[in-house]
């Protein structure tokens, strides 16, 4: 499932999956790295779980920015944050200009999951999604409250302010 809403220029898309047995909703903030919303975006990171960085294999500049955006997640985030690197357009090869070597080379420095994708062809797109989310689930053991359980075993404590 992906619903996908759009507004101030900001692409906004949630998508449910399962993994062992555990649905997760996504929430996805996509703003193309475009320099006017960094600002904007990184109000956000306090809350967020996850990074999904994204660089053009045909685009050296945008290749450039990652480094920066990983820099502004570990500054303004929880350490235990997931960070997967794609590197998109792998539909693309004749127009490359950052080899694979690179992307793998970068993420090897960061300690983060990689892979190349094709948004276009959908090539590596679920399962880039499913390790972020296996990284998410098992770093984050708080995300599995049950809020539906409810703990009986405690006894209710009286309050003194009411006792006649």
């Amino acid at each position: 499932m992906f619903l996908f809403f759009s507004f101030l220029g900001i692409d906004f898309k949630v998508k449910t999956i399962s993994f062992n047995g555990t649905t997760m909703k996504l929430q996805i903030w996509d703003t193309a790295g475009q320099e006017r919303f960094h600002t904007f975006t990184t109000s956000f990171f306090r809350g967020a779980h996850g990074f999904v960085l994204v660089y053009d294999i045909t685009s050296v500049e945008s290749f450039q920015e990652i480094t920066r955006w990983i820099n502004d997640i570990h500054e303004k985030t929880d350490e235990n944050v997931e960070i997967i690197l794609l590197g998109n357009k792998c539909d693309k090869e004749t127009e490359r200009v950052i080899p694979k070597s690179r992307g793998e080379k970068l993420a090897w420095e960061y300690g983060i999951p990689f892979f190349e994708t094709s948004a276009k062809d959908n090539i590596n797109i679920e399962d880039a999604f499913s390790v972020l989310a296996k990284e998410i689930l098992n770093n984050s053991s708080s995300l599995l409250l049950d809020l539906d359980v409810v703990d009986l075993s405690r006894k209710a404590q009286k309050r003194a302010c009411c006792t006649w």
